[in-house]
């Protein structure tokens, strides 16, 4: 998922270079949402994923 927010934040990058604001935006809106649903997940990973009994 950090590979689709990175594709995204450079469409978005040379979008705005070639002057295409709409897409720009569109693309650095999506990058963000990406990122966040990213971040959340790998969160609950990180907190889920230690959970282990050691008997």
């Amino acid at each position: 998922m950090l590979r689709w927010t990175i594709i995204f934040l450079i469409v978005a990058i040379i979008a705005a270079i070639f002057g295409f604001g709409g897409i720009a935006a569109g693309a650095a809106g999506i990058a963000k949402i990406l990122f966040f649903i990213f971040l959340v997940l790998f969160v609950l990973s990180l907190l889920f994923g230690r959970r282990t009994t050691d008997i």
